[in-house]
């Protein structure tokens, strides 16, 4: 189900975009105004351009969201505050936290929003580390930054 409302939102996004582009288009004179005459198929391009949409925003929630795993060594005393303090110093603050299960969600609204509130990275505990489910750029910084907080020494020692 995440998976079709997250495409959904996508084809939403993408069509106000191409929305956007053709009415700039059309105000600052480049193309004619009648969608008779600004495709070269007139009206039956709308449906072929929709089409092409649809199968963009199939595809992107597979390529744009992932779960990834991350081999953290430590009891959840001593990680948990560290995963704390590199989520918010990345921007994000705790959503929920349901047993093994720690989310967190952009803090800036804007930002929220240009994500289409699908910003959400969540830790679930494993074997060995964590399970991290999110956005794939996110996600792969967040793994970096927290491997790279956790390996190094205290620089207060």
């Amino acid at each position: 189900m995440k998976y079709l409302i997250r495409s959904v939102k996508y084809f939403v996004r993408l069509a106000i975009i191409l929305c956007l582009i053709i009415f700039v288009s059309v105000k600052a004179g480049f193309i004619e105004g009648d969608l008779s005459r600004m495709f070269v198929n007139g009206y039956d391009s709308l449906w072929q351009i929709a089409l092409l949409l649809a199968v963009f925003s199939a595809i992107y929630p597979r390529l744009g969201y992932s779960s990834r795993n991350l081999h953290l060594n430590g009891s959840d005393e001593e990680l948990l505050p560290v995963i704390r303090e590199v989520m918010e110093d990345r921007g994000y603050k705790i959503g929920k936290q349901e047993g093994d299960t720690l989310s967190f969600v952009k803090r800036a609204p804007l930002s929220r929003a240009f994500k289409l509130w699908e910003d959400r990275v969540t830790f679930t505990r494993i074997l060995g580390g964590y399970s991290i489910e999110g956005i794939t750029k996110d996600i792969t910084r967040l793994c970096s930054a927290l491997e790279n907080k956790v390996s190094m020494p205290d620089e207060d020692a």
